[in-house]
């Protein structure tokens, strides 16, 4: 293998440059500028050939400068002028970006590319020629360039991939020569995490039950497969509280949530989702799933699929990576569920410490505050792992509709330092489920083990032990970058699209159980898989990414974007063939056998046959795994956890005596948990799949504010599902119980506006994040389940899955920093009619009316600042916490609020939360665009008492001639419904009028003066991950922004009647490459046109399985084809322009004047690639080279993908899908990195 390496300038965008020269000025004033480059170091196994070179030449190069990829490096250092630094990924693993960048040269030919691997390269400028830098500064700049646990430095060009690295052979551990002390040696050795019990319970098993030693495999196994972050010992275990045993441990008194609710679930508690019953609808699926089909209508029950999960540890060592992953694996969890799920949308949370942004000051975060090496810091960790989860959901296919985000860090009132040093990254997702796959078949000897996904990478080796470990911190680094993981968003996808194929064959589904691996690897899944039958694995069935791999790391690393299933050996063929379609390897690994035991063979000689049978045992071959699933997973004893109250210091809240409510807006709205999360959504998918019915946004210029998330089931019906998350971590400082009570009617409160079949038929997903084996924590943790418990039964709802986290605490120095408490809980219901949600923009000032604002005061009148906003802001928590006190309250009123929205009754709607009432009616004003003038007059306490507490409640804007019945309908009911005042004016200057008991408190202030305050954290954070000019440019527009006057010149009820009658519709394809991710929705838009539409991958054209001549149009869908690793569609465009019957195929179609063409995102930027776009043909004069195209998407002035609600006039145009439509003014979706069309004219040599 040799190295060959080529260079491409710049190597970073303007913006991105201009982030990283600030970055290494504030680490030294001598740097003046630099300049950047990227260097591709391909890995080849035979020599190029002269035309190798330029199909490699062109995938590497771009489109405008064909002269600007190099041989020979653009940057040259000048001793005491200059410092070249190079930085790149580390070499233990191939990249994702290799990963796919090697599957676009695979496509073209090039199989001699093994691996490709990009570093950048930095040539910093000093300030003065002849400056002599140390190698102290030296090290320090050129550490600000990188994130040192999945990159390093490059001191020399790299010349080879291989590691120095041998595969450790596995080992006994003598614990019948040495006992507990030989586990406590393989315990320091590899991080298992070990605690008394397992060692206690191992060295039984094994001396004593089994007489034998175990493996350094089997040891590892158990430590992942087994650890607190897989089998969630403390909610299974035996609780004695202050020393008294309690009747039932944790998950026995969450099951019980489900005697008070309705028996909707399909699914609870035993599988990787959770699942209610859905709806019958009509589904768009092609005929056939093997190769290309039409697609046709088929009717099917569709179940409602929830799931939710944190991946917090590797998102607080390697925050981009780890939100990556954790997105990842909470997509296989959906997918998993039965014999197979469909996902729909996602959500995500973030709950980080003081974020510290410079120059921008935030007086109650503490400047002096001591951080952990070992730990990104609360704002990187904010900034990149929502770049992640974005990044991974974007490029997937998964819209993100809703999610949280939450600053804290201070001193309690014992003293203690609460903090999210090690971080929440909570990812929750929607999804569906075919009514006769909730089922998983039973395994039964003979059945084959399979693997989809890519192969073996020495990726989250001991992930699982990792995560459990109590304080994070006390584990050796070494270990904590062995558990470092990768997300690759293309893999996942391919393996998605399998098990989808799988599926859609109905009754004909091969796929018989199925298991996503995540923690633990494949010893973790495969035991899971086949238990109680067991099974052998044949560990040489495994292709590796890294030959290098022990088989240690085999079966314990946690390399994402794989699962496991069973299937029938008659299948097998079926399942490859599935495979090859959607490039996605399928491995056979093994057979189901019937002995109870799980063996993991060596063997060269991989013969299923002597297992089947028995005769392996003859043979007395020690193997590396030989574990009786009833003795490691069946009956396992429970732990016994000895918790203890500690109890909880407070200190009544005490504010300035001068402090008006203007000042504690000033501060209240900059807060992270309150203020804009536009940073958030501006950069994440919300549409992709066309079933999104409700996300984030809202108002007319789609302000980040809704309650709730609604999904359709369907592209043909309007059922679909609606969610909403609620967390009040801070409240339970001061009381737990109160915590988990708040968060269960927070989470409420939101679901409220959608309207759902039924209060009982809502279910929950429970995520407890806590530091619960430190002392007092185990005991609040407790508390908190028995309330949220209790106050579900009194509501109605019920829990059916949760995950938990329960190592939430860090070493700072000699000081354990624990997190607050944490419970996400998320509901999630039926929505028979998704048309039927309220938003929280007013509404009537911009139709001309006065709307009557209500407050639904489900506390009573109550007004208690402990843990809010307000507080938080001086530093305090407060003493006394809101509270659900009157559970019986709230339910009516959740009914009569429905009840209300389905009469039409309601126009918008918002939940009282984090920054309390005023906050509420600010954030209503904002999204619509309008004033306010209220008065409140039915709540206790000082003006800044009623208006900051956070008590639970909602406000709602009725038109006037609505107000009395709504109020007398809450009122039947014995609600609380006040009336608060008026919605008035409308737009950015419409005036803000707030009092308290007749006495105005806040005047003088119009909608634009708040809004920017509002807005300013969001900003502040969205310069530090996107252009800063472009970012200022639309922070100062605000203010000149509005309203859409949205038009149609057209009837779109009315189809087009055919000039000539038609035999049958005319045929289109959706052509889709591996990465697209917008073709279901499209196909479904192209059928309802009344177009014959067909599924067409293009590995169906390779395989001449079929051609384009069949076809009157082809339309190319959105997505990210190869991940756009090289460049939006370079990838896709090269494996039609390096294939020449690919290429005369479409030459012939485009040339045919009775066909049409439609590209959309990445479609668009192929048509423009292959020269379907602008001025030039399909092939240049030399034909052997590629078009060089002279309009291209370029990418967006932000220089980051966004996804906006796009306000867009249909001009004259030639295209024939926009005739009679010209002079309508909609709007349009737009999700793109690369959308802005540019006309270029090439660069001379």
């Amino acid at each position: 293998m040799v190295i060959v390496r080529f260079y491409r300038k710049p190597g970073l965008s303007t913006g991105a440059s201009a982030r990283k020269l600030r970055q290494l000025q504030l680490v030294s004033s001598l740097v003046r500028s630099i300049d950047t480059e990227l260097c591709f170091n391909v890995e080849i196994s035979s020599e190029l050939s002269h035309r190798d070179r330029e199909k490699l030449a062109w995938i590497l190069g771009t489109p405008f400068d064909p002269h600007g990829l190099r041989i020979t490096s653009h940057l040259t250092e000048v001793e005491r002028s200059s410092l070249l630094v190079e930085i790149g990924p580390r070499l233990n693993f191939s990249t994702a970006f290799s990963s796919n960048a090697v599957s676009i040269c695979s496509s073209v030919g090039l199989h001699q590319v093994r691996r490709l691997e990009v570093s950048t390269r930095y040539l910093i400028h000093w300030e003065q020629v002849g400056l002599a830098i140390g190698a102290d500064i030296e090290n320090k700049l050129s550490s600000a360039l990188y994130d040192r646990m999945t990159q390093c430095r490059y001191l020399f060009p790299v010349d080879s991939f291989q590691l120095d690295i041998a595969p450790q052979p596995w080992y006994e551990v003598d614990v019948m020569g040495r006992g507990r002390s030989a586990l406590q040696e393989v315990d320091s050795h590899l991080g298992l995490a070990f605690d008394t019990w397992d060692l206690d319970f191992y060295t039984d098993l094994f001396k004593v039950k089994l007489r034998r030693n175990p493996t350094s495999v089997e040891c590892f196994d158990l430590a992942q497969s087994n650890s607190e972050h897989s089998r969630h010992w403390f909610f299974k275990g035996k609780m004695v509280v202050n020393g008294k045993e309690q009747p039932k441990c944790l998950i026995d008194m969450i099951i019980d949530t489900q005697r008070s609710s309705n028996p909707n679930n399909v699914i609870k508690f035993t599988d990787n989702s959770s699942a209610i019953e859905g709806f019958t609808v009509e589904n768009l699926r092609p005929t056939e799933t093997k190769g290309a089909s039409k697609f046709t209508r088929v009717s099917n029950r569709s179940h409602i699929v929830f799931t939710a999960e944190t991946h917090n540890f590797p998102t607080g060592v390697a925050p981009f990576s780890g939100a990556t992953t954790g997105t990842g694996g909470r997509l296989r969890d959906v997918h998993a569920v039965g014999r197979g799920g469909h996902y729909i949308a996602g959500t995500a949370g973030y709950c980080v410490g003081n974020l510290l942004i410079p120059d921008y000051n935030l007086p109650w975060e503490d400047h002096s505050a001591l951080y952990p090496p070992n730990f990104a810091r609360p704002l990187e960790i904010l900034i990149e792992a929502s770049n992640g989860a974005s990044d991974y959901g974007n490029k997937f296919g998964e819209p993100v509709v809703c999610g949280f985000a939450r600053s804290f860090g201070l001193f309690d009132s014992s003293g203690e330092r609460r903090e999210w040093i090690k971080p929440i990254m909570f990812s929750g997702g929607v999804g569906s489920l075919d009514a006769d796959m909730v089922r998983k078949v039973a395994p039964e000897k003979g059945m084959q083990v399979v693997k989809l996904g890519g192969p073996v990478y020495r990726i989250g080796v001991g992930g699982g032990a990792a995560s459990s470990v109590e304080v994070q911190g006390d584990n050796k680094v070494e270990l904590d970058f062995g558990a470092v993981q990768r997300g690759d968003a293309e893999m996942e996808q391919k393996l998605h699209r399998v098990i989808r194929a799988c599926l859609e064959r109905g009754a004909d589904n091969p796929i018989l159980s199925i298991h996503d691996q995540g923690a633990g690897g494949n010893g973790n899944v495969l035991k899971e898989l086949v238990e109680p039958a067991g099974a052998v694995i044949f560990s040489r069935r495994f292709p590796l990414g890294d030959p290098t791999i022990s088989t240690l790391e085999l079966w314990g690393a946690e390399y994402q974007e794989n699962d496991a299933m069973l299937c029938r050996p008659v299948d097998v063929p079926l399942i490859k063939q599935i495979g090859h379609r959607e490039r996605c390897p399928v491995n056979i690994v093994g057979v189901v056998l019937d002995n109870g035991k799980v063996v993991l063979s060596e063997e060269e000689d991989d013969n299923e046959l002597k297992y089947l049978d028995g005769s392996y045992v003859k043979q007395g071959t020690r193997h590396p795994v030989d574990l009786e699933l009833e003795l490691v997973l069946g009956s396992m004893p429970q732990k016994v956890f000895h918790l203890d109250r500690k109890p909880v210091i407070v200190t009544s809240l005490t504010l300035p005596t001068s402090l008006s409510v203007l000042q504690a807006l000033d501060l209240v709205l900059r807060l992270p948990s309150v203020s804009s999360k536009r940073y958030l959504t501006n950069k994440v998918d919300r549409c992709v799949t066309g079933l999104v019915a409700q996300q984030q946004c809202v108002g007319p210029l789609h302000t980040p504010l809704a309650d709730v998330a609604v999904t359709a089931l369907s592209h043909l019906s309007l059922e679909g599902v609606a969610t909403a998350i609620g967390e009040q971590p801070i409240k339970g400082l001061i009381d737990p119980a109160a915590g988990a009570r708040m968060t269960v009617a927070e989470s409420l409160s939101n679901l409220v506006f959608a309207t759902i079949s039924d209060l009982k038929d809502v279910k929950c997903s429970g995520n407890w994040m806590w530091a619960a084996k430190l002392p007092g924590e185990g005991a609040a943790l407790y508390d908190a389940c028995v309330a949220m418990c209790d106050v579900m039964s009194q509501l109605g709802v019920a829990v059916d899955g949760g995950k938990d986290s329960l190592s939430m605490a860090a070493r700072v120095g000699k000081d354990t920093i624990k997190a607050p408490g944490a419970l996400v809980v998320s509901t999630y219901a039926p929505c028979p009619d998704i048309t039927l949600v309220v938003t929280p923009d007013l509404k009537c000032p911009s139709t001309g009316c006065t709307g009557v604002l209500l407050h639904v005061d489900v506390s009573g009148g109550q007004s208690r600042l402990g843990g809010s906003a307000l507080a938080q802001c001086f530093n305090q928590l407060g003493d006394t916490t809101p509270d659900l006190d009157r559970p019986g309250v709230f339910k009516q009123a959740f009914i009569v609020t429905q009840s209300l929205i389905r009469e039409g009754k309601i126009l918008a709607g918002h939940d009282v939360s984090d920054g309390g009432l005023i906050t509420c009616l600010l954030e209503m004003a904002f999204a619509g665009l309008s004033g306010l003038n209220v008065d409140v007059t039915h709540k206790c306490g000082q003006p800044l008492e009623a208006l900051f507490s956070e008590e639970t409640g909602w406000v709602v804007e009725v038109h006037p001639q609505d107000a009395d019945y709504v109020q007398t309908q809450f009122k039947d009911r014995a609600v609380p419904c006040h009336m608060l005042g008026w919605s008035t004016a409308s737009g950015w200057q419409a005036p803000i009028q707030v009092a308290v008991d007749g006495v105005v408190v806040l005047e003088n202030v119009d909608v634009l003066s708040l809004f920017r305050i509002w807005e300013e954290t969001s900003f502040q954070l969205e310069c530090l991950q996107a252009s800063p000019g472009c970012v200022r440019r639309e922070y100062e527009s605000w203010g000149k922004r509005k309203t859409p006057c949205y038009s149609l010149t057209f009837d779109p009820l009315i189809s087009p009647i055919p000039a000539c009658p038609l035999t049958r519709p005319p045929r289109v394809a959706v052509v889709r490459e591996e990465g697209s991710n917008g073709d279901r929705e499209m196909a479904v838009a192209v059928h309802m046109a009344g177009f014959e539409v067909w599924d067409v991958t293009m590995q169906d054209l390779l395989d001449k399985t079929v051609t384009t001549d069949t076809f009157r149009g082809i339309v190319f869908p959105g997505g990210f084809s190869y991940a756009d690793v090289l460049g939006s569609a370079k990838g896709w465009a090269a494996s039609l322009l390096f294939h020449s019957s690919l290429k005369e195929q479409f030459r012939s179609f485009v040339e045919r004047e009775d066909t049409f063409s439609l590209g959309v995102c990445n479609g668009c930027q192929l048509m423009s690639l292959l020269g379907w776009i602008g001025s030039l043909t399909l092939a240049s004069p030399d034909e052997g080279q590629p078009p060089s195209p002279d309009v291209i998407l370029d990418h967006n002035l932000s220089e980051r993908f966004e996804c906006r609600f796009s306000t867009v006039r249909v001009e004259m145009s030639p295209a024939m899908m926009l005739q009679g439509m010209e002079g309508s003014v909609l709007g349009v979706w737009v999700a793109h990195g690369e959308g802005e069309f540019n006309k270029h004219f090439l660069l001379s040599p």
